[in-house]
């Protein structure tokens, strides 16, 4: 037998109890914009950091870069996103048929744009070719896409028979092939050669 008097019962507690808890409970939720904004603006999300991090950059399975940094900054939030690499960096980069080191790249400070696939490097920039050659500048880029060096700063290039300076430079990763825009210095060439 059903006890009517205890399902009407239980149907005006459902009826009336239920909508006016979930009423308050709506009613209650007061939250201005502007704090709500404020707390999940750009500016207040945090960060990646990290020490003493390698960095390693393979194609096709095979190794072609690996740089190590003191310091790993990663911020999302500025208009272009970027990873900062502070506190001296040193990256190597392989030969993809030998697997050996064809260059070492030293710098203060860098910063690498997640999108172009751009690194600028900065501060005590040095190059250093597996046939002894040095690059020194004040600032250079490396684009990933083009494989390529490149800077419009003042450039030395030291070689085992000449020191070439100049402004401007382009070149390819594994540093055999180089362009000194505006080049000036002493070239040693053949007897009856032209410098080139």
């Amino acid at each position: 037998m059903i006890n009517t008097g205890l399902t009407y019962y239980f149907n005006a507690i459902t009826r009336i109890v239920i909508p006016g808890v979930l009423f308050c409970a709506i009613a209650g939720c007061n939250n201005d914009i502007n704090e709500i904004r404020a707390l999940t603006s750009k500016s207040n999300r945090q960060e990646d950091r990290a020490e003493d991090v390698t960095i390693i950059n393979s194609k096709n399975g095979k190794l072609t870069m690996r740089a190590y940094a003191k310091e790993f900054v990663r911020s999302s939030n500025a208009k272009f996103a970027y990873i900062d690499m502070n506190g001296s960096l040193k990256a190597e980069f392989y030969n993809d048929s030998s697997g050996l080191v064809e260059n070492t790249l030293t710098a203060d400070s860098s910063r690498y744009y997640e999108v172009e696939g751009n690194v600028l490097v900065w501060d005590s920039v040095k190059i250093v070719s597996k046939k002894g050659e040095t690059l020194t500048t004040s600032e250079l880029i490396w684009n990933q896409g083009g494989q390529k060096f490149f800077t419009e700063k003042p450039v030395t290039i030291q070689t085992a028979t000449e020191i070439i300076h100049g402004t401007g430079m382009e070149a390819n990763s594994d540093f055999t092939q180089y362009q000194i825009t505006r080049p000036k210095g002493t070239v040693q060439v053949q007897k009856g050669e032209l410098p080139q």
